[in-house]
């Protein structure tokens, strides 16, 4: 895209989407998905938010392992469809299908599902590189129960000074990638505004040779025309005098 700008002359463009980071091949595949498949992208997170809760409730006593294990089932089918769409992203964007590639997209998708930041850099669709959830997942969610609730204790323990320094961190994320998909948004603006002018100009520029070309054929016509009329008048004077000619060659004739 940045070639394409600083051959339309747009420099400055140009320079600005050359310096955007080009996102990795997992991360352009989940950023496909958000864009072309909100409806299964949702059905992801909120088999994640099940699944969790699901957690929860088994850590606070209030649940059961049944429910744990369809929440994990629920969000890991959830992961395999996406997974089975992005093949297909890949596959028409030219994209090599490799194992690793795939492994990243399901662990990206695996993150948005479970971890909110992660969740709102896949949902502004600017990721430049694949994620990764650390922390309670299919793994580790049935076997460590105990350094689960220990993580939860914490979590709830936190200061407010920390909490809100998370947020502030979250937020700026947040923002730095609204800033990123608008900067793209503005780059392809500007070479779709860039390649719309150019072809108004080359049309514009066609009309003209037309007018002029119809312009010459009409004064070829005209000049065709006049040599014509001059022709006819030529014609009839000697068409006329011919008839005078006849007149007095007859009247000599009687004459004899």
């Amino acid at each position: 895209m940045a070639k394409a700008l600083r051959k339309d002359g747009e420099r400055e463009p140009a320079d600005e989407v050359a310096s955007l980071r080009k996102p990795s091949v997992a991360a352009w595949a989940v950023n496909q998905l958000v864009r072309t498949r909100p409806g299964e992208l949702q059905a992801l997170f909120a088999a994640g938010d099940a699944l969790q809760n699901a957690q929860s409730d088994l850590l606070a006593g209030s649940g059961d392992a049944s429910a744990l294990r369809d929440g994990v089932t629920n969000e890991r089918e959830a992961v395999e469809a996406l997974v089975d769409l992005a093949r297909g992203l890949l596959s028409s964007g030219g994209h090599e299908l490799t194992p690793t590639t795939l492994e990243r997209v399901s662990q990206s998708l695996h993150a948005a599902a479970l971890d909110e930041d992660a969740r709102a850099e896949v949902e502004a669709g600017c990721l430049t590189r694949e994620l990764r959830h650390v922390g309670l997942g299919q793994g580790g969610l049935a076997g460590q129960p105990a350094a689960a609730a220990g993580a939860r204790t914490k979590a709830r323990g936190e200061p407010k000074a920390a909490k809100a320094k998370r947020a502030e961190r979250e937020e700026t994320k947040r923002e730095r990638a609204k800033r990123e998909r608008s900067e793209r948004e503005r780059a392809q603006a500007v070479k779709a505004a860039r390649r719309a002018e150019a072809d108004a100009r080359r049309a514009a520029e066609r009309a003209e040779r037309e007018v002029q070309t119809a312009q010459a054929r009409r004064d070829d016509a005209a000049e065709l025309l006049r040599k014509a009329e001059d022709a006819l008048v030529e014609a009839r004077e000697a068409a006329e005098r011919a008839t005078r000619e006849h007149d007095r060659a007859d009247q000599a004739l009687q004459g004899l």
